[in-house]
């Protein structure tokens, strides 16, 4: 991270700690709080006793410098929670107010600037988690991801948004990071270039973004998003935060109208030629050891004789023993790094055959097939604006369809978000549920409304639609009904699903009556 903006940014932190003190001691309210806290990516857990900060890191890229910090912060303030989100970022959680500053502060002379990772801010900039390794990615969008959330620093305090504005960059039609419906999004060309999409996103009235620009040079990406940082200034809600968020600016302005006033501010960034990036990608000089490994949590890499090695703990949560482990395992590895993925999982990159057997045997307790890798946000007990508990409910159907012992793919991975905001992705998920509650006979009760058919491959993006809530106490035997259904007829959920939707919505029905 520049020093300039570490020296922008730390006489900021004489307001935080004053706000946070006061916020303590009774004399601001949560709602007050929060407004102002989230600017610094952090915000009161529920309840207020406790904290949470979350780490920006472009790309998800978590360097050994960064797991470092994380490790070494831990140890010295005895934080016992930490969670990778859907947005590529660690989260750490359980901190005390007396603390919070202090860590805050350490993060930012660390490289890693919290400032905007929440509120109404440009947030972490997210890519495809395998950019620069991938066998069939179009080509390595990283650095430019990089660039973008370096540049996006320069609007934190210098303009005012209505929302948060999320940016990413794609390097595949798998579409990982959601480039088609965020508020930016970058999709990677097989010729490269990048084609550009703008006002998506998911939540309430979720919409797939426009594309605005088609086969645009990758060294002119930030006038595209001054374009949008303009766009979204002059023409975004600044009255009504429930309709402030991008994807309203097609219905303000109609997709035709936004496409319009977007190439004006787009005509007008282009005057600047200081927004011209000569980008050089680093290449990776490491070379394999003449070994080969194989494993279903093992991808190999373009770079040859290197590989990657997948790790998903549940929910996205990590100890911070687990941790340490993993630190002083790759600290010696020359080049190996760790990529967080927009599913809460991770990958250590940039191995040999030999460094991927430790990795693998570090990382044994982790998922063991697609549906554990499923996806939760931290839920109720701890987002303050949470409905549900999604995260344990995801560890309660994880529990109960291991026992089951079905083969991999019976079941889908499945999205659970806690509220309407889909941080959990309920509404892309082949399976999804958000929480609620349901009225019953013996008074209201927690809930999950499902989702099904979502669908984020670029080219085949379906956002599903609310369907009815099942018991959040009944929703691990559904799941494992219908993995029962699935399996007696030897196949796998993205198979049975095509002949045997009526079959789904039976099951649906039984649970929701």
């Amino acid at each position: 991270m520049s020093k300039d903006y570490l020296n922008e940014f730390l006489p900021d932190l004489d307001e935080f700690r004053d706000k946070t003190m006061k916020f303590h001691n009774k004399e601001i309210s949560v709602a007050e709080y929060k407004g102002f806290s989230g600017g610094f990516g952090s915000y009161a857990q529920r309840g207020g006793e406790k904290h949470m900060l979350r780490l920006r890191m472009a790309g998800g890229r978590l360097t050994k410098d960064r797991l470092a910090f994380i490790v070494q912060s831990c140890e010295k303030y005895h934080i016992d929670k930490i969670k990778i989100t859907t947005c590529q970022s660690i989260q750490l959680h359980n901190l005390e107010a007396a603390d919070l500053c202090e860590i805050i502060e350490d993060a930012w002379k660390a490289g890693m600037i919290s400032r905007g990772g929440g509120g109404d801010f440009p947030r972490n900039v997210m890519a495809s988690p395998l950019s620069g390794l991938q066998k069939n990615e179009y080509f390595n969008v990283l650095p430019y991801a990089e660039a973008a959330g370096e540049y996006l620093m320069n609007f934190i305090k210098a303009v005012k948004f209505p929302r948060k504005l999320k940016v990413c960059f794609s390097n595949s039609p798998a579409n990982e990071p959601h480039a088609t419906f965020r508020d930016m999004g970058f999709t990677a060309n097989p010729d490269g270039t990048f084609d550009v999409y703008i006002a998506g996103g998911l939540g309430i009235k979720p919409l797939l973004g426009v594309c605005v620009a088609k086969a645009i040079d990758p060294c002119q990406i930030l006038y595209y998003i001054k374009a949008m940082v303009d766009t979204f200034v002059s023409y975004g809600n600044y009255e009504n935060r429930g309709k402030a968020r991008t994807r309203f600016l097609q219905e303000s302005l109609g997709q035709d109208g936004l496409v319009k006033v977007y190439h004006e501010k787009l005509k007008e960034a282009f005057s600047d030629p200081s927004l011209l990036l000569a980008l050089v990608p680093s290449e990776i000089s490491k070379k394999g050891n003449g070994e080969e490994i194989s494993d279903k949590r093992i991808v190999p890499q373009k770079q040859e004789g290197l590989f990657s090695v997948f790790y998903q703990p549940a929910g996205g949560d990590l100890t911070p023993s687990f941790l340490s482990r993993l630190y002083h395992l790759i600290e010696p590895m020359d080049s190996v790094e760790i990529r967080l993925t927009p599913t809460e999982g991770l990958y250590v990159v940039n191995c040999n055959a030999k460094e991927a057997e430790q990795v693998l045997a570090l990382t044994a307790n982790g998922a063991k097939t697609l549906f554990e890798t499923s996806v939760a946000c931290v839920g109720a007990t701890i987002c303050q604006v949470g409905i549900g508990d999604s995260n344990s409910l995801l560890k309660s159907c994880i529990e109960a369809v291991r026992k089951e012992n079905f083969a991999d793919g019976v079941l889908p991975q499945i999205h659970i978000s806690g509220c309407p905001s889909s941080c959990g992705a309920h509404q892309i998920g082949s399976l999804g549920f958000r929480g609620g509650i349901k009225q019953t006979p013996d008074g209201p009760k927690p809930a999950f409304a499902i989702f099904e058919g979502g669908c984020e491959k670029q080219g085949h993006e379906v956002i599903s639609e609310m369907g009815k809530s099942i018991l959040a106490s009944e929703i691990p035997s559904f799941l494992v009904e219908l993995g029962q259904m699935i399996a007696s007829e030897n196949t796998v959920y993205e198979e049975w699903i095509k002949l045997n939707h009526d079959s789904l919505t039976q099951l649906i029905v039984k649970y929701t009556a």
